[in-house]
């Protein structure tokens, strides 16, 4: 059975609000969640993008159940990956065992705040793979010193060590990456339903291990003002990653998705009440082989209409896939 997911899109929703959406949303049965981790929304009308650490925090204080993801992190550009590690151990003692660090190469919106510059696809994917290494080898509380490629590490140690260890998540989206994933990660992330990217995944040694994709959707009573919701809110989305990863702020989503049409949405994300629509929208994801599936109510003040529909005839539904 796919496991169905809860979304705390930072983007979307100040800090309060997304902790107490998701403690709704444990209560309403969803079986894991994710957490974006942003610097900047897509879009201005999206409206927020508070600290994801600071929320994962609190999140895991105010729940007793339901797992926590970063989906994803970036440890490359706007955070170092020694301070990554540190994080995510702090992260999996205060869950106790509930969380999960899901890493990607990142988006020029997010990572561009520091200056550095926005590396190319190929050398973000070697940072990141130098990334991943790093943060396995603090994971063992031994003293660790790198001198790399891109990153350097000097005499530094993890005080607070769990017992059992995060598990490490890495997003996909074409070969080289599956390849990344497959070697060093302990699940595959990605978010778009093509079967290829996890044959690619398990060619490289991740057969058998987690896959967790995600779907953005827009639960409404009037499915018009749904599917106006996430045009106006989640056009940026119908662009694809090779897109999304470049452009350096929201100005540059609006002028991208200008001519986004609301038939272009409605085609792409379930909008409104009808829950086959939902379930016709999760399938592929089943069908091409996904164990996990997160689920992303558009409209961070839409959270608790979405959440008390979901339990008591979308899940029902979801359950038979």
């Amino acid at each position: 059975m796919v496991q169905i997911g809860y979304t705390m899109m930072t983007e979307q929703a100040g800090p309060r609000a997304l902790v107490d959406d998701l403690v709704a949303a444990e209560r309403a049965g969803f079986d894991f969640s994710v957490t974006s981790d942003h610097y900047f929304p897509w879009l201005d009308s999206q409206g927020h993008a508070p600290y994801a650490w600071s929320v994962l925090g609190a999140a895991a204080q105010a729940t007793s159940r339901i797992p926590l993801m970063t989906y994803v992190t970036c440890p490359t550009v706007r955070y170092h990956p020694a301070v990554v590690a540190q994080k995510a151990a702090t992260m999996q003692l205060l869950s106790e065992g509930r969380f999960r660090l899901g890493l990607g190469s990142g988006e020029n919106l997010n990572e561009h705040v520091v200056g550095a510059g926005w590396p190319s696809p190929q050398v973000r994917l070697d940072m990141l793979e130098e990334a991943v290494e790093i943060i396995r080898a603090l994971f063992t509380g031994e003293n660790v010193n790198h001198q790399g490629t891109h990153f350097d590490v000097s005499n530094a140690r993890l005080w607070d060590v769990p017992d059992e260890l995060p598990p490490i998540g890495v997003a996909v989206s074409g070969g080289r990456s599956c390849s990344l994933a497959g070697r060093l990660a302990d699940l595959v992330i990605a978010t778009e339903p093509k079967a290829e990217l996890l044959e690619s995944f398990d060619r490289h040694g991740g057969s058998g291990k987690p896959r967790v994709g995600q779907l953005p959707v827009c639960y409404d009573t009037d499915k018009d003002a749904a599917i106006a919701r996430a045009r106006d809110q989640f056009r940026w989305s119908v662009g694809g990653w090779p897109v999304n990863s470049e452009l350096p702020g929201p100005s540059g989503f609006a002028g991208a998705t200008q001519y986004v049409t609301r038939e272009d949405i409605a085609e792409q994300i379930p909008c409104g009440d009808d829950v086959d629509s939902f379930v016709d929208a999760v399938r592929p994801f089943v069908d091409a082989g996904f164990t996990e599936v997160a689920l992303v109510q558009v409209g961070g003040d839409q959270q608790r209409p979405f959440i008390d529909w979901a339990e008591q005839k979308l899940l029902p539904a979801l359950r038979e896939l």
